[in-house]
């Protein structure tokens, strides 16, 4: 996994609305940049509704939230859609965004070992470096954890 103090890598994703993004293109903000496992699933919709509820304080602050997963861009869709999110959601369908990062890495469940995301955050600063990382977050209370880092950071 990637640490702070480098570059973090730039990429070029679809969002939900099939546009393309790319984290060169938000150079002069800040960047809560949140990889997570699966659209519409009880962790990810957690976190994804406390960032939702987070956006305008992390606003506030410069910063932008863009949520990583391997899902497709109509499963984004359907995942914004349903819970009202408002910040962009990007599809690696193939995965290489999740490996540049070193977050795509062994998992295992009940004994049982697989490939899979794994759930982290960068914040990365207005000059496109990682300021910091949240690796194997809890998704409970992460939003909040963000906002103290960003303040501290700003």
């Amino acid at each position: 996994m990637l640490e702070a103090g480098v570059k973090a890598p730039d990429f070029k994703l679809p969002d939900q609305d099939g546009n393309n993004i790319s984290l060169s293109d938000k150079k002069g903000k800040w960047v809560v940049l949140y990889f997570y496992p699966k659209d519409l699933t009880p962790g990810c919709t957690t976190e994804a509704c406390n960032f939702q509820e987070a956006l305008p304080d992390l606003g506030s602050l410069n910063a932008e939230v863009i949520g990583v997963s391997k899902d497709s861009v109509k499963s984004h869709r359907k995942f914004a859609d349903k819970h009202n999110l408002e910040f962009t959601l990007v599809s690696d369908e193939n995965g290489t965004v999740c490996e540049d990062y070193g977050v795509w890495q062994k998992k295992s469940m009940y004994g049982k070992e697989y490939m899979g995301i794994v759930r982290s955050t960068f914040i990365i600063d207005p000059q496109g470096k990682i300021a910091k990382v949240f690796p194997k977050v809890s998704v409970k209370e992460h939003h909040t954890e963000i906002q103290d880092a960003l303040k501290e950071l700003a």
